[in-house]
């Protein structure tokens, strides 16, 4: 156990890791002992502490780029406060003290012999928060592994630690279904030889890892590895040989997936490396066969993109999209954003956005795909796109878009 109350003092920030490297046993004893020492301003990203919105107390804010996973639960109780800003703007965010940051709890692997402590599979925006940041608490898990490009800190750098043996939490994910691997058999058709890829998490993007079986000598650089690139290099289709920067090498911030990526992570050719580095715009922009693939809630009849929310709830981020779709675009070689044609009954495809919050504006947008096919935006104008983008809506709705689209005229 570690007495927070030492070291914490009401209004304080602290932030802590996210997704498999989120360091539960930490972050529960902490918000166990916040009611004796707080209020707290807490930071994280993506959480699946399914206790966490009972266990934050009413006088504690919790601060995010975004509403994921569990943090939606706190939106719905009024706890969430959203910062909107792109992903590579958030080790600014930490070194300007806007994001809390007075202490930060993280999960790392047990020290080597010379007593340096590896951040394992979550280097991501931790890497460059602990930069700012005076009093670090470790949770050293003994299943976490020490991972090529982590950051080194020294055992002794943090304020305290305690001792763990539990797996790392593996990614909750429902299987692709028919219209995932339909939507993921267009995208492939936008892929070639060569290409660096992105891909946006979740069962689409796993679809699309799957079915580019057949490709060659492809590249990743992307903030979250999975179990689809692994598959590829286990393939020898994933190979880095023609990127035009780290050779050779799958790029990523932090891993999210299943027990058998993290056993291998650390034995396979991924350099994991800082929020910094993997969205940096310096670094991306010399990636000229760059390939984004990223995915949306709903996109409007000129290609503008919300990835944020639906039915005013935040479901998701600006997160790294724009900074690969921009890339992509403009110094890279295609931007795809892909989302199915319907949900919960109605067109994703929308005249104008529902929520009226743009995550990726349109002139980031090479093409949008749903399983009706692909329309092409580069170059085209407004009213070629509003064709092109009626034409892959669901056919039950275009009859209607079309109309909207005449009144407008």
């Amino acid at each position: 156990m570690i007495d927070f109350g030492r070291w914490l003092q009401p209004g304080m920030g602290v932030w802590w890791s996210q997704a498999a490297a989120e360091p539960r046993s930490l972050v529960d004893e902490l918000l166990a002992a916040a009611p004796d020492f707080g209020p707290l301003r807490l930071f994280t990203g993506l959480s699946w502490n399914d206790q966490l919105a009972q266990a934050i107390s009413p006088a504690d804010r919790m601060v995010s780029y975004g509403g994921l996973g569990t943090l939606r639960a706190l939106g719905a109780t009024d706890q969430l406060d959203v910062v909107p800003c792109h992903y590579s703007a958030l080790p600014r965010m930490f070194a300007e003290h806007r994001f809390p940051c007075d202490a930060g709890l993280l999960q790392v692997s047990p020290p080597d012999r010379d007593g340096m402590c590896s951040l394992g599979i979550g280097v991501d925006y931790m890497a460059d928060a602990v930069e700012h940041t005076s009093l670090l608490f470790a949770e050293i898990n003994r299943q976490m592994p020490a991972v090529p490009g982590s950051p080194r800190i020294p055992v002794n750098r943090f304020t305290a630690t305690i001792d763990t043996d539990h797996p790392l939490q593996e990614e909750d994910r429902r299987p692709a279904d028919a219209l995932d691997r339909a939507i993921a058999g267009h995208i492939i058709t936008l892929v070639d030889v060569g290409d660096t890829l992105q891909v946006g998490i979740g069962s689409t993007g796993a679809a699309v890892f799957d079915a580019l079986a057949g490709h060659k000598d492809l590249g990743v650089h992307t903030g979250m590895i999975t179990d689809g690139v692994l598959r590829l290099i286990d393939k020898g289709v994933v190979t880095g040989a023609r990127k035009q920067v780290d050779v050779g090498l799958t790029v990523a911030g932090t891993a999210l997936g299943s027990s058998d990526l993290y056993t291998r992570v650390a034995d396979l050719p991924i350099l994991f490396r800082p929020t910094s580095y993997t969205h940096s715009p310096l670094v991306l922009s010399q990636l000229s066969s760059l390939v984004a693939v990223n995915f949306a809630i709903e996109v409007d009849l000129t290609g503008q993109v919300g990835a944020e929310m639906s039915r005013g709830t935040y479901l998701g981020a600006v997160g790294g999209q724009v900074d690969f779709a921009r890339a992509a675009a403009l110094t890279g070689k295609r931007s795809i954003i892909a989302l199915r044609s319907t949900m919960r009954g109605r067109s994703s495809i929308k005249f104008s956005l529902d929520e009226g919050v743009v995550t990726t504006g349109r002139s980031d947008v090479d093409c949008v795909v749903t399983e009706h096919g692909i329309a092409h935006l580069r170059g085209q104008p407004l009213a070629e796109r509003r064709r092109r983008l009626i034409d892959i809506a669901a056919p039950e709705f275009r009859d209607e878009l079309q109309r909207a689209t005449r009144a407008a005229s």
